[in-house]
């Protein structure tokens, strides 16, 4: 066999997701295997972002046939050298199989990937996000070279208004006229008369999201781009990147990113000989949920403790060091560079009338096929769950999802097909937020989902009003008690008292939406909450001080497995014959339900 081979590149995730699972060991053991072959200048292994499909890491896709392969190890590589790059034949043991078993060699006819459009992530998996050069060579920074040339900072704007995005990171506040509001809103600063500013929000905290940061490692020059476009469109000439600090890898992409563009003459002064100055820094953020609110993110920025403050004024009249300032989350900026290169079309023929364009989201919980997903809005939480998804795990039934983070909401079954869209999702109690998925099942319960998500927004308050501070606490207190089976009627009604004095009273829309968990579980699943509280039994079988095990004594062999996995010495009964739990010992563990192999336990 000569070495002559048959592909030219094997792209790696390496994104994160995958590097958990060894995707850094896979690529590594690539690379050693082509030397030893002979080939390590003939076929590229590119470290790439995230292919999305978190759920089969670490991936690696081989171009330009796009073989897409599943699970691989270190040990797989000498198979995918040797067999596939030089001998042409598809490793079948290496290939992902759908839920009836066929063998799948590309993603085309891969249900996960089906109703997908990758548009803002259309680089993401194709480049070596570290790459300027790899950037360039596909379309990169046209859109700036197109704005300071053929564009005023007014027309940037329009276009940006006319094509209908809203932010994708909250509430969905159309971009174009965040723009104009800083554009035209005098700066008042003595200190700083005349300067306005541009701020990436990448402070990404909610439970389960990772959307921003697949975003920022796997393509950061296209929110860098972003970002330059708003400082133009807005006047500014100082651009900030807010990142949380616990994204070491996404921290060092985008700072590398800044770094290239400095070297390319993309930022600076006079940048592509315009007259446009324009300079970007990073800024590292503690981990404090609350700075992702944009008040309160400012504070952070100046070198004070990250609480919100009143509006009005908004941070486009009034905002870092009393100037005026955009703020903008890291997908709302990678949409910024190819509408203006393309048109406001490019977002505009995608999505409804009043939501534009794609989303991603952070695909998680109890489906099979969990990872990094973009879809056009609109679509169908059926389409998503079942299609994209794949269905829920272990054949059980879908039973409510939770959209928009903490302070999102729960959609149940019932309204399954409903559209994922702004307008929409607000009216069931919910937000499309920055995009946060997470998909639940028969066997979770309400309450204790509602419980979750409240105790993550109540240990995040910042404390700074009373009815955020003390209202998510009592309520917190008061979910306890219905969990641990000492909850009454009336604390029903608490509950909806507390939701509205923290909506009305609370200072940012953090606390005025702190409630929701709670709110849309007590609206969809009051009967749990019921359940709970009259009838002292979890539904869900979850809450622990509501449910008691004992052995169904016609299945039970007496093989004392439960007895002695029982931390607490619970169970008695002699050799081979039928068990009996204490239920005054019993710590409800599980963990005789776990060691039992005849489903002799009984949960109730």
């Amino acid at each position: 066999m000569d070495n002559h081979p048959l592909i030219n590149c094997i792209a790696v995730c390496s994104d994160s997701g995958c590097l958990s699972g060894g995707g850094e060991a896979v690529r590594t053991a690539l690379v050693a295997a082509l030397e030893r072959k002979g080939l390590a200048q003939q076929v590229e292994v590119r470290a790439t972002g995230c292919f999305g499909f978190c759920e089969q890491g670490p991936i690696i896709i081989t171009r330009p046939d796009q073989t897409f392969y599943v699970r691989v190890k270190p040990q797989d590589a000498d198979a995918i050298v040797t067999q596939h790059i030089l001998g042409g034949k598809i490793i079948d043991r290496l290939l992902y199989r759908d839920a009836a078993g066929v063998k799948l060699p590309t993603t085309e006819g891969m249900g996960f990937y089906a109703k997908q459009r990758r548009r803002i992530l259309r680089r993401v998996g194709e480049i070596d996000p570290e790459q300027i050069d790899h950037y360039l060579a596909t379309d990169g920074y046209r859109a700036l070279e197109k704005a300071l040339k053929t564009m005023t900072p007014e027309s940037v704007a329009d276009e940006v208004e006319r094509s209908g995005l809203r932010g994708r990171g909250g509430a969905g506040f159309p971009t174009g006229r965040k723009w104009r509001m800083a554009r035209i809103a005098p700066s008042n600063s003595k200190e700083m008369a005349g300067r306005k500013f541009v701020i990436c929000n990448a402070d990404e905290g909610d439970p389960g999201a990772f959307m921003n940061r697949s975003l920022l490692e796997g393509d950061p020059h296209a929110v860098l781009e972003g970002l330059i476009l708003a400082g133009y469109a807005v006047g500014a000439q100082q651009g900030y990147v807010y990142i949380r600090a616990e994204y070491p890898r996404a921290v060092r992409k985008i700072e590398k990113a800044i770094r290239q563009a400095y070297e390319r003459g993309f930022l600076g002064k006079n940048i592509l000989a315009s007259g446009f100055d324009f300079d970007v820094e990073t800024r590292l953020g503690a981990g404090a949920f609350v700075c992702g609110e944009e008040t309160a993110l400012l504070q952070s920025i100046e070198g004070r403790r990250g609480n919100p403050t009143p509006r009005p004024p908004f941070p486009a009249q009034k905002g870092l060091w009393g100037c005026p300032t955009t703020i903008n989350n890291v997908e709302t900026l990678a949409n910024a560079a190819p509408i203006v290169l393309y048109g406001a079309d490019w977002l505009n023929s995608t999505g409804t009338e009043t939501s534009k364009g794609t989303k991603t989201f952070a695909l998680a919980g109890k489906v099979r096929n969990t990872g990094l997903i973009e879809v056009p809005l609109g679509i169908s939480l059926r389409e998503v769950i079942y299609e994209i998804g794949g269905g829920i795990q272990n054949d059980k039934t879908f039973k409510l999802v939770q959209i928009g983070g903490p302070s999102g909401g729960c959609v149940p079954a019932e309204h399954i097909d409903k559209p994922l869209d702004y307008e929409s999702l607000r009216a069931l109690g919910a937000m499309v937020g920055s995009g946060g998925l997470v998909v639940m099942d028969e066997d979770n319960c309400a309450v204790d989902v509602a419980h979750y998500f409240l105790s993550f927004i109540q240990a995040e308050s910042c404390g700074k009003c009373p009815p955020c501070r003390l209202g998510t606490l009592q309520m917190l207190h008061i979910l306890d008690r219905i969990r641990q089976g000492e909850g009454e009627a009336e604390d029903l009604n608490r509950l909806l008292t507390l939701a509205d004095a923290i909506q009305k009273g609370s200072l940012c829309g953090l606390g005025q939406t702190a409630p929701n968990p709670v709110l849309t579980t007590l609206r969809y699943f009051r009967h749990e909450y019921e359940a709970h509280v009259i009838e002292k039994r979890c539904p869900g079988r979850v809450c622990k001080s509501l449910i008691t095990y004992s052995v169904q004594s016609d299945r039970c062999n007496g093989c004392t497995l439960c007895a002695r996995a029982c931390p607490a010495e619970a169970i008695l009964g002699d050799l081979k014959q039928p068990h009996s739990i204490v239920i005054e010992k019993c710590l409800r563990c599980g963990a005789c339900l776990d060691a039992c192999n005849r489903d002799a336990i009984l949960v109730n």
